[in-house]
């Protein structure tokens, strides 16, 4: 089967008999997949740096048919998160990005959105924005993007019915001002509705709470 070239996230890597690597990759086109990475761990590596946390990289493999893991053959690095991960909560940040990704992403499902939408947050982090408004945005988002918080819908002869109600009881509410305590109620719920959709609960919330 000849090699395909796909914009790729690198999402997780495991170790893998002596030298190679087995990588979980989030492609632009073919959804997320798992692949062995031959001789990665050696110091000369084909793969260079590419396989870091959510490098995001152009990913040459091939899969054989009825093949349950593909068979990378190198990579070309687009961006390194590696400046990132030199800071504590940007760090846990990424680890949350990638456990999202990994558990809610199913197998060879493209999703076009959720791979423009990482790179919006990362692009952001880069840019010096605030950890918490990325946690929070990828959080909405993800969760609205994979079907797990359906679309919010009215029937048309009821919109108006709908829009009378939503401003009457936008105008008794009492301004707030938008804190950190705010974000994080709205992120606890978004987390708790997305771990009722995986096997289990995220390992990096409790570290992104401690913050």
């Amino acid at each position: 089967m000849p090699a395909r070239v796909s914009e790729t996230f690198v999402l997780r890597t495991y170790p893998f008999r002596e030298a190679d690597l087995i990588v979980s990759f989030f492609t632009r086109d073919l959804g997320k997949m798992r692949g062995v990475a031959r001789r990665a761990r050696r110091p000369k590596s084909p793969f260079g740096s590419g396989l870091e946390r959510l490098s995001h990289v152009r990913m040459a493999y091939f899969q054989r048919e009825n093949a349950e893991l593909a068979t990378l053959t190198g990579c070309e690095l687009i961006q390194s998160q590696f400046d990132l991960s030199s800071d504590y909560a940007s760090g846990v940040a990424l680890d949350y990005f990638t456990e999202v990704a990994e558990h809610l992403l199913p197998a060879h499902e493209p999703n076009e959105k959720i791979f423009r939408l990482m790179v919006a947050v990362l692009a952001y982090l880069r840019s010096g924005g605030d950890v918490w408004a990325s946690v929070l945005y990828f959080s909405l988002w993800a969760t609205r993007l994979s079907g797990v918080l359906p679309e919010l819908r009215v029937k048309h002869e009821s919109a108006e019915i709908a829009q009378e109600m939503l401003e009457t009881a936008l105008n008794k509410l009492t301004p707030r001002e938008w804190t950190k305590s705010t974000a994080a109620d709205l992120r606890r719920a978004l987390v708790r509705t997305m771990e009722q959709h995986v096997e289990r609960k995220f390992l990096t919330v409790p570290i992104l709470e401690a913050l």
